[in-house]
């Protein structure tokens, strides 16, 4: 009796179904359209789904140079420090529909206002890809562009004497200065000019600068009192407030935080960011109590430690902090950009050129 296989078709299976689609020597054959799995979109194709081990890859201390001694044949995974690092990258470059203005305020001068400035807005622009400037806006000859910059040639009495003809990010840039990625819009410094700078020249220059930059960081002058800080309180999205943990320099910033309460700011001090310089500190200080007072008052509390780059007083490059220090501004960028969320009046800011 003839068996069912000998009856087959040679290079053929008697078992198989005429549409089975294997091909005669046993290899894997085209998968049909009924059994393939089903793709979703592009968006799954991401760096992190389809790159292996990237966001393992350890880049810093033992774990770091153990990977790249052994060609990252050892991978000991990322610690605790590096993972919330990149957690705070992520944060930083969150997208920001719109602009959004940051106002960094003290009522007591010394306490590191401007530096605090200059590093957020460093931080800032260096870790995302959007458009970031500083303004000084201290009435008093502000040192913001010394520290970033020295450029103080052109200033934001140049831009205001000029507004009515800036139209594009072109016509800005000719007042402005550049750090690394930062751009820097210097303050007055003929303290005659200076005084004039009052809250509707503040929010003429608001008005151009939110129209080109994603972020605007406003380095407000010492005191609450001024012109100018009524402005920047006015249209700030978020607060930061400087002080030092000293008896002077956590009263003033108490008191700052009392006095923007008592002028209707609740909601403002609540939201608020604390940065406490501790360049300038003593044993004698309790420091966790001054971090526990403001902790109950105001969103968050961040402690800048001592760097000698900074102390001295000069032009601020980012690679020479210490390294907890870059790490405390980006905690401090990190917790700012919590507060990136959209706004029912959100406006994009515009391309380079726009209609007069």
């Amino acid at each position: 009796m003839t068996q069912p296989n000998e009856m087959a078709p040679e290079g053929t299976r008697a078992d198989a179904s005429p549409d089975d689609g294997a091909p005669a020597d046993g290899s894997a054959g085209p998968v049909s359209r009924g059994s393939r799995p089903e793709a979703a979109s592009a968006a799954e194709l991401t760096e992190d789904s389809i790159v292996r081990f990237r966001s393992d890859r350890p880049q810093r201390g033992w774990r770091g140079a153990l990977y790249k001694i052994t060609g990252g044949l050892v991978n000991p995974g990322v610690g605790a420090a590096e993972r919330a690092r990149q957690d705070q990258l992520r944060r930083i470059r969150r997208p920001l529909p719109g602009s959004h203005q940051i106002a960094v305020s003290s009522l007591k001068g010394g306490v590191g206002k401007t530096t605090v400035s200059a590093c957020l807005g460093l931080v800032l622009a260096e870790n995302r890809g959007d458009r970031v400037i500083a303004l000084d806006a201290n009435p008093d000859a502000g040192t913001l562009a010394d520290r970033l910059t020295a450029e103080t040639a052109v200033t934001v009495r140049n831009l205001l004497d000029n507004i009515a003809a800036t139209h594009s990010l072109t016509d800005v840039a000719r007042y402005t200065s550049l750090a690394g990625r930062l751009q820097v819009l210097a303050s007055e410094q003929d303290p005659a000019m200076s005084e004039a700078f009052n809250r509707q020249e503040y929010e003429q220059v608001c008005e151009v600068l939110t129209r080109f930059y994603n972020i605007v960081i406003t380095d407000s002058g010492t005191g609450l009192v001024h012109s100018a800080m009524e402005g920047t309180l006015a249209r700030a999205d978020s607060l930061v407030i400087v002080g030092a943990p000293t008896v002077d320099g956590a009263s003033r910033a108490s008191k700052t935080l009392d006095w923007l309460v008592a002028h209707g700011h609740e909601a403002q001090v609540a939201d608020a960011v604390v940065v406490l310089s501790c360049d300038r500190m003593s044993k004698e200080v309790d420091l966790a109590r001054v971090r526990g007072h403001f902790d109950a008052r105001c969103r968050a509390v961040v402690e800048i430690p001592h760097d000698p780059h900074l102390a001295t007083g000069g032009r601020i490059e980012l690679p020479r902090l210490r390294q907890a220090t870059h790490d405390a501004f980006l905690g401090l960028a990190a917790l700012l950009a919590d507060g990136f969320v959209p706004r029912a009046a959100a406006v994009q800011p515009a391309p380079e050129q726009v209609p007069g």
